[in-house]
């Protein structure tokens, strides 16, 4: 503001004032309005800040004008402290950090303890089949049919997924995100329940459920988790924050894997314990959970509480409630309403939706190659490259933590980068270092297979590079996504898709992939080669960076890139 600004006349001194947390008044928004427009900016206070407990003061006296010029300087970006809308938010962000943690470990962290922990009992639980079998009928199973009831026991924790992954939605909906969470353990303590008794009641068939009931509560979680984080934390974290769920699910796997050793719960007697200790992990998340917030998007846009909203946000900033934050949900809130009636948007009408069909490509994309590309196959196949490394048969569980390790790691340093880096060329470029490695390890099973000496220590290098760059880009980024393209009103279903196509795929995956071991031998990474290379070349065509930008910011984008399409191919037409 100059003094030129002040020769405009008649003008009004408007200022919105606010109690601070520690009593004190603090003014977060200044400006000199024309009268003409003091009626509109009334309105909109009305609608938007009053409920914040704010204050409009407005002087139609130019000498108080004249004396509020020099705060306006000093608020003005030029001066020594910027407006609270221009800059991070600076609050205390320790019960943010706190529902991270206590959120994931009962969330996502339970997708990769699961998956980890049912490796080490395998030969345990195959000869619990047969047993139970043999008492059953008198005669054992042939291999082949108990190949196939493992098989299913694998297999039901995926259905189990999908299952999960079409409740997430409406569960987010109705009962919001945290208490989802919550309500979500139950299928784990049911599981529990069921896994240590079914030795008891020599039932196989109970382990079959259980996987379902785990898989279901992975789903969830999967879904919801991400959700939760990314409505929570301020634009400048939200990334790292919503990232988070990827480094806890690295951090189960690799959890998994040691508490799977036979010296702790991975032997004979210990395999059914083994089983049903996630339900510790939930019990945790149930006693601490419920003492933090709600996520104050879904509050305010999806409950119109608004009180309930700021409560919650004030909290997770540790005091500080910041207007441009508030501000964006009010915008988003209207545009909702306007859009939706309020409403929460249906399967059928996302598809339907023209204008959503970019978004809805890419984490359909997104979501199907994390998994079509071939890293759960990488931690399949790593114990036959142990074995070929020449690693004695007891110490191969030991090298296999190092996969987990490979992932935790990457993990991690994607979580620093994120924010740095942006989301787009993690994903573009986690997917591409995945094809590089692709490339090299077909080339080291083929020379191994014609003598050459080292080929298989650079075949295991390449699985723990290839895990690296997973976990480096498309382990993480990819659960943000929806959180980020799409709505508060979208965004549930939108996870619903997007967590359906991914537990599809990894039941495709894991259900075809001993036959592309069979027919292609040596080759058998091609396929995932292709998925790695187009999933690079489509994200990078179609995917707008969406580090440190709103929502609207973000369809605008999708918005030009429609439009430059559109008028590319009207021009070849023309042409």
């Amino acid at each position: 503001m100059t003094k030129a600004g002040l020769r405009f006349k008649p003008i009004i001194a408007l200022c919105v004032c606010r109690p601070t947390y520690d009593g004190m008044w603090r003014n977060f928004t200044l400006s000199l309005v024309s009268v003409r427009r003091i009626s509109i900016i009334t309105a909109v206070f009305e609608k938007r800040l009053c409920f914040q407990g704010c204050y409009l003061v407005i002087s139609t006296q130019t000498d108080h004008v004249q004396e509020l010029e020099p705060v306006i300087e000093a608020m003005s970006p030029t001066g020594d402290t910027e407006s609270e809308g221009s800059r991070r938010p600076a609050g205390n962000i320790r019960t943010l950090t706190l529902t991270v943690f206590c959120a994931a470990i009962g969330g996502t962290f339970q997708y990769g303890y699961n998956i980890s922990i049912i490796n080490a009992p395998t030969s345990y639980i195959q000869a619990f089949i047969n047993d139970t079998y043999a008492q059953r009928s008198g005669t054992g199973l042939h291999v082949n049919q108990v190949t196939l009831i493992w098989t299913l026991t694998v297999s039901a924790f995926a259905l189990g997924g999908l299952v999960g992954a079409l409740l997430a939605g409406p569960m987010a909906v109705h009962l919001g995100r945290k208490k989802s969470l919550l309500v979500n353990n139950v299928f784990l303590f049911v599981a529990a329940v069921l896994v240590l008794t079914c030795k008891l009641a020599q039932s196989f068939e109970m382990i079959i459920v259980a996987r379902l009931l785990v898989g279901i509560n992975s789903g969830v979680s999967m879904n919801i988790q991400p959700m939760y984080f990314g409505e929570s934390a301020p634009k400048h974290l939200r990334g790292a924050v919503a990232f988070s769920s990827a480094v806890f699910t690295a951090f189960g796997i690799f959890l998994g894997q040691v508490v799977g050793l036979t010296e702790v719960l991975g032997s004979e007697p210990l395999w059914t314990y083994l089983l049903a200790s996630n339900a510790l992990p939930a019990l945790f998340q149930l006693l601490t959970l419920p003492w933090f917030p709600e996520s104050p998007r879904y509050l305010l846009i999806d409950c119109g509480d608004k009180e309930a909203c700021l409560k919650a946000l004030t909290r997770f900033r540790g005091g500080e409630t910041p207007a441009s934050e508030l501000e964006e949900m009010l915008q988003e809130q209207q545009q909702q309403v306007i859009k939706s009636n309020g409403d929460s948007m249906t399967l059928i009408s996302l598809f339907k939706d023209a204008s959503l069909r970019p978004q809805l490509r890419t984490i359909i994309a997104a979501s199907s190659a994390m998994m079509l590309c071939g890293n759960d196959s990488i931690y399949f196949y790593a114990y036959y490259i142990f074995v070929e490394a020449r690693i004695p048969l007891n110490k191969i569980q030991y090298a296999t933590i190092g996969t987990g390790a490979s992932e935790l790691t990457a993990s991690i340093l994607s979580n620093i980068l994120i924010e740095r880096v942006g989301r787009r060329y993690l994903l573009i470029g986690g997917y591409s270092l995945m094809t590089c490695w692709i490339i090299v390890f077909t080339i080291a099973l083929n020379l191994r297979s014609r003598g050459f000496d080292g080929m298989a220590d650079l075949s295991m290098a390449c699985v723990y590079a290839y895990i690296l760059s997973f976990g480096l880009g498309p382990a993480g980024v990819t659960g943000i996504l929806p959180a980020e393209i799409f709505d508060q009103a979208a965004r549930p279903v939108a996870y619903m898709v997007a967590g359906s196509f991914m537990w599809i795929s990894l039941f495709l995956v894991g259900m075809l992939f001993p036959f592309i071991i069979k027919g292609l031998g040596d080759f058998c990474f091609i396929p995932f080669l292709f998925v790695c290379l187009l999933s690079a070349i489509f994200q990078g065509l179609t995917l707008p960076e969406t580090k440190g930008k709103t929502i609207a910011e973000i369809t605008a984008d999708y918005q030009i890139k429609r439009q430059n399409k559109r008028r590319q191919q009207q021009e070849a037409v023309e042409g």
